[in-house]
């Protein structure tokens, strides 16, 4: 018969599994939007992030900054698998992966371009781009948002439209 588990053990084992619960269900939401042929799905994104954010020690963080930190892994195992398919093709026929700048909107570009454009923003604006990041690729709401890198909703709200202001200008 196995040990029993100390409480600490199990209350971090019980949020490390709604964690992982609430990353599925946002990964299927993404997935939701993309072309039936992608060849990344929902699971294999979050086992993705699951193992970067492993490496970087990520898991034990705190609700807050697991969230931002998944965002990240996310996004970076996105512009991977887009990055190795389109190197796979080497440059003949490129498709492009698409991705869903706002989900309720019907103007969707590639992954690489959306990098590219998020790259730039990064560098003249850093925490408008975390917070951009946490809206596109980990699809957090509002609410989180401000919770995890602790700022008024109203502050997110008003970096999440000069973001998206700037990225669909960029993107266009």
């Amino acid at each position: 018969m196995p040990p029993e588990k100390s409480p600490d053990e199990k209350s971090r084992r019980e949020w490390f599994e709604a964690a992982y619960a609430d990353l599925r269900r946002r990964a299927e939401a993404y997935f939701a939007n993309e072309r039936a042929s992608h060849t990344l799905q929902p699971t294999a994104l979050v086992h993705e992030a699951f193992l970067r954010l492993a490496d970087q020690g990520g898991v034990e963080a705190d609700r807050g900054r697991f969230l931002a930190l998944t965002a990240s892994a996310m996004r970076n195992a996105l512009v991977d698998h887009a990055r190795s398919r389109n190197a796979a093709k080497r440059g003949g026929d490129r498709r492009r992966a698409a991705l869903e700048v706002e989900p309720w909107e019907d103007s969707s570009v590639g992954v690489l371009e959306l990098e590219d454009a998020f790259a730039r923003f990064a560098s003249l604006d850093p925490r408008r781009a975390q917070v951009a990041e946490m809206k596109i690729f980990a699809g957090a709401k509002e609410t989180e948002i401000a919770a995890a890198i602790g700022m008024s909703i109203q502050t997110v709200q008003s970096d999440w439209a000069l973001a998206r202001a700037w990225l669909t200008k960029e993107l266009r």
